[in-house]
């Protein structure tokens, strides 16, 4: 016979794995749409057009039409495409069923478009806000908020093709001083997180490791180099935290969606060929890219760095629907190769790692998930105690430092 402790934990164990597959289904399903509209767009009608992709002219207005489509998606849809992801936590108040279709659109479009966002938070909003008003539909003595944790547990899983994020994360977020041990808290939410990273696995797996040399045994000069690589990486993510809310208060004094995003889509589009194709886009196949070429020098790639990142800060303050972590690890990946080719004494391993870290922290402020991020884009065991390490003098640089969200009352 099972312990009522046991049988509580089972009670949310079916749903727990129904909303992490569902979760991971709508994933796939975007990121499909997106990829098959990116390929209309990009590659079948420049060529049946006789132009190249490449081209400023291509990119400058295709980027802009793109800013434009979502203005008319957020002005005309339902519930305006739901809430700007530039003012919201990754985990937020579930959004109203009316504004999921528009939001769908809005992100498919940007995704497919160029825009630099990542799919993570318009897809956690249409995952939480699907389990919870189904959930309390179906089972109404289940919470809101447990319908939430569940479906942001699936989505993690889903997006990171591993459950040992959501683990991380909510190993913190649902700790406390009650007579409750943890793990029975974690139970359903690392059961959605394993179905939601399982399902993502049996269609694709995201490409987040990259082919580095590999790191040999820690010395003390590498806590120190990794300590500086933090520190740059964090100053250089706080510009675009100081950035982004005046931005964002000056985009919109423009009052109409399509105004606000037709300017910022022509602006990403400036950016993007000064940065070359490579800047654009959510960041995850772009960042290969640069892994594997031998042919950029640390000038390259400061400016890939520092363009990925004035357009994220762009995207995020006019509006467009999108996350901000994919596109902050590819200026982490661009900034650490920089800083080896510029010192190749330190190894490229410590370098990208440890930029990454430091500008997922000053994004998500979640240490956890900034090591996760790290971890496994530089998947070297050896690195690990290196990263937790430099996790300390990053961790104090950013106590009591603004979010990188804009301010609630610019609208």
């Amino acid at each position: 016979m099972l312990h009522p402790r046991a049988r509580t934990m089972l009670l949310l164990a079916i749903p727990a794995l129904i909303i992490g597959v569902a979760s991971s289904l709508v994933l796939i399903v975007v990121m499909k749409v997106a990829s098959v509209l990116q390929a209309m767009l990009w590659t079948a009608l420049p060529t049946k057009l006789g132009v190249s992709a490449d081209s400023p002219a291509w990119i400058i207005v295709m980027v802009t039409l793109t800013g434009i489509a979502v203005g008319l998606t957020i002005r005309f849809s339902p519930g305006h495409a739901g809430p700007d992801p530039a003012q919201e936590p990754l985990i937020g108040a579930p959004v109203p069923p009316s504004a999921l279709p528009g939001l769908l659109i809005a992100l498919i479009i940007g995704l497919a478009g160029g825009v630099s966002l990542g799919p993570e938070h318009p897809i956690m909003a249409v995952n939480i806000g699907l389990a919870v008003f189904l959930g309390s539909r179906i089972l109404p003595r289940v919470g809101a908020l447990d319908w939430t944790i569940l479906a942001s547990a699936g989505t993690i899983g889903a997006l990171f093709g591993s459950p040992v994020a959501a683990a991380l994360i909510f190993s913190q977020t649902l700790s406390s001083n009650n007579d409750v041990p943890l793990w029975d808290k974690l139970f359903a939410p690392l059961m959605a997180a394993a179905a939601g990273a399982l399902t993502t696995s049996l269609f694709f797996h995201p490409h987040f490791s990259l082919s580095l040399p590999h790191y040999g045994q820690m010395q003390i000069a590498d806590i120190f180099s990794g300590a500086i690589v933090v520190a740059i990486a964090i100053a250089l993510g706080m510009v675009a935290v100081w950035c982004l809310p005046r931005l964002h208060r000056l985009m919109h004094k423009l009052k109409h969606p399509v105004l606000i995003l037709g300017a910022g889509g022509l602006i990403l589009g400036i950016l993007g060929v000064i940065g070359g194709p490579v800047t654009l886009f959510k960041g995850l196949d772009e960042m290969q890219q640069l892994a594997f070429s031998q042919v950029f020098s640390v000038s390259d790639y400061l400016l890939f760095a520092v363009i990925k990142l004035a357009a994220l800060v762009v995207a995020a303050a006019c509006g467009f629907r999108g996350g901000r972590i994919f596109p902050m690890v590819f200026v982490g990946v661009a900034l650490g190769l920089m800083l080896h080719e510029h010192v190749d004494a330190v190894p490229a391993a410590i370098t990208v790692s440890c930029s990454i870290l430091g500008l997922v922290l000053v994004v998500t402020r979640d240490a956890w998930l900034s090591l996760f991020m790290a971890a496994v884009v530089v998947p070297d065991s050896t690195l690990f105690p290196l990263l937790c390490i430099v996790m300390l003098p990053a961790w104090l640089l950013l106590a009591g430092k603004p979010m990188m969200m804009a301010w609630r009352n610019d609208k």
